[in-house]
């Protein structure tokens, strides 16, 4: 089955550069494992939730809002699309990431297939 990891980090968090996360030992391990099991199928890294920029319409009219959708302790900072037996092995993988064992969160989603 197809899952989407979200990857929600502490909104107070320290935003790790691409070579401070390569360097970064729990990042590397992780990294390692999906990919010697060949799991993920495509994802990205995200700027901070402060360069998000939201769009809602009402009517005729665009309305636009510098940052993200909703206020929130917590801001997605990346996605991995990954293809796994089960939803156990889903909860499993996500429960080792980097970033939810560091005090953010991991939200598991099945993909419409």
């Amino acid at each position: 089955m197809k899952y989407a990891l979200l990857i929600c980090a502490p909104v107070d968090g320290a935003e790790l550069s691409a070579a401070e996360t390569a360097d970064d030992p729990r990042f590397g391990s992780y990294i390692e494992e999906v990919r010697r099991r060949d799991l993920v199928r495509g994802g990205a890294r995200l700027r901070p939730a402060s360069d998000a920029t939201t769009v809602r319409v009402r009517g005729d009219e665009v309305l636009l809002t510098d940052g993200p959708f909703a206020e929130s302790k917590e801001y997605l900072a990346g996605v991995d699309f990954i293809e796994v037996a089960d939803l156990d092995e889903a909860i499993s993988l996500a429960s080792r990431h980097p970033v939810a064992v560091g005090g953010g969160s991991v939200e598991v989603r099945p993909v419409w297939e």
